[in-house]
């Protein structure tokens, strides 16, 4: 074994706006396995991490819910504390980046920057929103992309051709929380100079710090050279005050990694190790970061050049996976895969999704994925019937006979070497994060040793006179192999190895406990260590995520996540039956009983509609009189508790207050077809 190492690991930023769901827990497992191996190889780890409590999302979602930002940042941290812990993630600091050490880390990091001459200040052109009296934020800009077309893209890139732009670029674009047409405002921001590290990011990325193909695809930004990185964001903003700049604040993307050091050093302050030990640019430590692919540029850019700038110690490791799919599709709300990791708790345990993720993980960044019915079946299969099974099928032989003491010697110490002196192999397969890998040799030696149960039929020997002591010595040996094994899973499977260490009642097993059998002890009496999937747990699992998410409230997206998964496509002829009317609003009222919806009488050119809408929170019904709307009009009317409502009057938002009826153009008439 290599010497004793000091390691700080951390998993990326959890966006506190939501709660976690199965995709995100690809990431945080694989990192705790790894952190739970470290520490039982004997090294010295520490596991932070944090939410990233900032930018526009977060402070829309708060104003949606009628709450101040700290409120609801609150609130999400517990809820993802209890997620985590649940699924046995075991940080050793978890915080949130609005905290007063990531204050004083961010401002003191720009302040060194500032000094060193790698920022600049120079004024932008910005698209302002006139309605909500706000500059627009990349993600909360949509139009149509300037390269090819497509609508409904985001100001910063497009999701069908893959360009990237300016939002000013934007064909048509219309603001993402007021549905106004943005204006052109100049405004003075904070840039970055990224291009002062370029010579030190090719060295650092040829170092091997990242995998290949991320250090790859990160070079392809220095052809044209580096470009300046705008780290400022006008207000209202949710998030820290730049130093001497009143009225600007840090981008979230500029405190959000800082929010590692600031966890670190919150846990600095409660247990006594020493933050510049970690940090310093002189650091003998390591520092590993576990990230997705999509924010690798940030993590292997932005961030090395920014603690290089500031006179801090660079990451040794950034590992970069890739996303998960279920059943081989992305993640959907309408089939029930878009699973929410509290609806998973309340079905099914949470190792089972720990083995599987192992069983599927590789070093490098390709996609995993989460086939439900391979998922049960694995489980099954490797879990309780070979795993658990070893355990329960030689213990009771034990306690019956031997009351319960294992045997002084194994009738088959070479079997048992076999198991042990693979340690090594596998401890490599871990620290390279090949799980996949190191489950399938771990799985090979559960085969050896159900075979040898299987072979020598102690359950028969025992039966024979005089060979109730070989008896005992096969199901020693059968102990001894379920021993070995669970040393290796423990780092998949800590509750398992704590149950089985109980069960064994020889202490705390780590990673060199394989290098001796346990021999001549006496065993605690065996308990059920896992059961089985069984199918109607899935299925109940998935119907209650298809329920729970058709009936979530929409909410913004997070600055650094993925769009949501697209509905199932429609064809043209579909699309083209839909007739989108303008309709004037003659009159609307509330409707009493109701909580959120109005009733409309609408006016379509000659003809009045009679359409319940559910935009109550929205608006008052005075304020809709004399407007115009757009309604799908050949909708089949649907009979209510209410009343018959006779079309569909369109608005998109987040919901809540924030929801806007599409307002079409002054020059529209009632009765106008929608092109």
């Amino acid at each position: 074994m290599s010497e004793t190492q000091k390691i700080l690991v951390t998993s990326a930023l959890p966006y506190a706006n939501g709660p976690i769901h199965l995709g995100h827990l690809v990431e945080y497992i694989q990192t705790d396995i790894w952190v739970r191996f470290q520490k039982m190889r004997g090294h010295t780890c520490h596991y932070v991490c944090a939410d990233d409590a900032h930018g526009t999302p977060i402070m829309l979602r708060a104003r949606q819910e009628g709450i101040e930002p700290q409120q609801l940042i609150d609130r999400i941290n517990g809820e993802h504390r209890a997620d985590f812990a649940e699924f046995l993630i075991g940080f050793d600091n978890y915080y949130s980046t609005h905290s007063d050490e990531n204050r004083e880390l961010a401002s003191g990091i720009y302040q060194k920057l500032k000094a060193a001459g790698h920022i600049a200040v120079r004024t932008v052109r910005q698209l302002y929103d006139p309605q909500a009296e706000m500059f627009l934020p990349d993600r909360f800009i949509k139009g149509e992309c300037p390269k090819c077309g497509t609508a409904d893209q985001y100001g910063d890139n497009c999701e069908a051709c893959g360009a990237t732009y300016s939002p000013t670029e934007l064909k048509n674009p219309r603001s993402a929380v007021s549905g106004a047409t943005p204006i052109e405002k100049d405004s003075e921001q904070y840039f970055f100079k990224l291009a002062d590290f370029q010579k030190f990011l090719e060295q650092w990325l040829d170092a091997g710090h990242t995998q290949s193909e991320i250090a790859n695809k990160q070079k392809e930004w220095f052809a044209d050279g580096l470009q300046d990185w705008d780290i400022s964001r006008n207000a209202p903003y949710w998030g820290f005050e730049i130093p001497d700049a009143p009225g600007k604040y840090f981008y979230v993307w500029l405190d959000a990694p800082i929010g590692y050091m600031a966890s670190f050093k919150n846990l600095c302050s409660k247990s006594g190790l020493n933050f510049d030990e970690y940090w310093n640019a002189d650091s003998k430590t390591r520092l590993v970061h576990f990230i997705g692919k999509d924010i690798a540029r940030f993590h292997t850019l932005f961030w090395p050049a920014v603690l290089h700038g500031a006179g801090y110690r660079t990451p040794s490791s950034v590992y970069c996976h890739g996303f998960l799919t279920v059943n081989g599709q992305k993640m959907s709300k309408s089939r029930g895969t878009f699973i929410m990791a509290r609806t998973y708790l309340d079905y099914l345990k949470p190792e089972y999704l720990r083995y599987y993720y192992a069983a599927k993980l590789s070093g490098g960044v390709d996609d995993i994925d989460l086939n439900l019915e391979d998922f049960q079946m694995r489980v099954n299969a490797d879990l309780v019937g070979k795993v658990v099974n070893i355990a329960s099928r030689c213990a009771g032989f034990i306690h019956k006979n031997f009351g319960g003491k294992l045997s002084s010697t194994l009738p088959e110490p070479l079997l048992y070497e076999d198991f042990s002196k693979v340690t090594e192999a596998i401890a490599s397969l871990y620290e390279g994060r090949e799980y996949s890998k190191a489950i399938k040799e771990i799985m090979a030696l559960a085969d050896r040793a159900n075979q040898y149960i299987d072979e020598h039929k102690p359950w028969s020997i025992i039966k024979e006179a005089g060979q109730e002591k070989t008896g005992q010595d096969i199901c020693s040996q059968g102990i001894n192999m379920f021993r070995a094994l669970v040393i290796y899973l423990k780092p998949v499977l800590p509750e398992l190895a704590a149950n089985a260490e109980e069960f064994l009642n020889a202490g705390e097993l780590n990673w060199h406990s394989v290098s001796q059998p346990l021999l001549d002890k006496t065993i605690n009496p065996f308990k059920p260590l896992m059961t089985r999937i069984e199918k109607e747990q899935v299925d109940k699992m998935i119907e209650d995520s298809r329920q729970t998410m058709a009936g979530a409230p929409a909410t913004p997206s997070a600055a650094k996540s993925s769009a949501e998964p697209v509905a199932a496509m429609i064809d043209y002829e579909d699309f083209a039956k839909v007739d989108l009317r303008i309709a004037k609003i003659i009159k609307a009222a509330h409707v009493e009983g109701a909580d959120k919806l109005l009733q409309l009488t609408l006016d379509i050119g000659g003809e009045q509609r009679n359409v319940f809408a559910g935009i109550k929170s929205a608006y008052k019904p005075e304020d809709l009189e004399g407007r115009l709307t757009v309604m799908v009009a050949n909708l089949k009317p649907r009979k209510m508790k209410f009343g018959m409502s006779e079309g569909m009057v369109l608005a998109a938002g987040p919901g809540g207050k924030d929801l806007w009826i599409l307002n079409p153009d002054d020059g529209a008439q009632p009765g106008m077809k929608v092109k």
